[in-house]
């Protein structure tokens, strides 16, 4: 079973580690070079499109990518700092947890590629809706996933072109009943999808069923829409 969730634009630039990312031998290491060899030829007026923001920053965001294999590491689960993980709340496992954790739990990076949460990582900033990155990974993530009994897709939409649904995918979305329509949670689905993902971890879940036992903020699992849904 695996269970997808994305990275987060928010990372910490602190490195715990002193392997350098080409110490780490990474599995993606020759998809990673080619989306580099991308970036390198990138233009300074095609920075702002890649990056979304100024010029100034742009360039300082790109030298940092330009440089990932050269620079220092840490935990991806460390690494993300975004309102998914402080949901999460990872330093809160015991030990059969964190094992249930690092081996059913995959980060869908744009730049890292499929990676568990214990995979060492440097700090970057690529978002997957740019260079045609879903595209790019997919052939390479739907290898992997389609040899699982059972893939939990708790992705955003652009992440969830990066792969081929199987099956056994079950896609898992979070949403709001407001006035009698029901739209995406936004933020709320965030914070909600950290504790679902921390409920599953603790518990260690592997059947179908116990995981649409999860109610947290008031969201509750809705067989008629697939989803869990927050009434306001």
């Amino acid at each position: 079973m695996k269970i997808l969730i994305p990275p987060s634009e928010g990372k910490t630039t602190v490195d715990e580690s002193t392997k350098t990312f080409k110490e780490t031998n990474s599995k993606f290491s020759e998809a990673i070079s080619k989306i580099l060899e991308t970036l390198n030829h990138m233009e300074p007026n095609q920075l702002g499109k890649i990056y979304g923001t100024s010029s100034e920053k742009s360039l300082a965001l790109h030298q940092i990518n330009l440089n990932i294999f050269d620079s220092l590491c840490s935990e991806a689960i460390k690494r993300y700092t975004g309102t998914v993980y402080k949901n999460l709340d990872p330093t809160s496992f015991n030990d059969l947890s964190k094992n249930y954790l690092n081996q059913n739990v995959r980060i869908t990076s744009a730049f890292m590629g499929l990676i568990s949460p214990d995979t060492l990582i440097p700090n970057y900033k690529l978002k997957m809706g740019v260079l045609n990155l879903p595209e790019f990974w997919n052939p390479y993530f739907s290898d992997i996933l389609s040899r699982e009994d059972l893939v939990i897709d708790l992705l955003p939409q652009v992440h969830r072109k990066s792969y081929t649904k199987t099956a056994n995918t079950i896609v898992i979305n979070f949403n709001v009943k407001k006035v009698g329509k029901i739209i995406p949670a936004g933020h709320f689905g965030k914070v909600v999808k950290g504790k679902f993902v921390k409920f599953l971890v603790e518990n260690r879940i592997t059947d179908v069923n116990d995981l649409k036992k999860f109610e947290e903020d008031n969201f509750v699992w809705d067989n008629t829409e697939n989803a869990f849904i927050k009434i306001t």
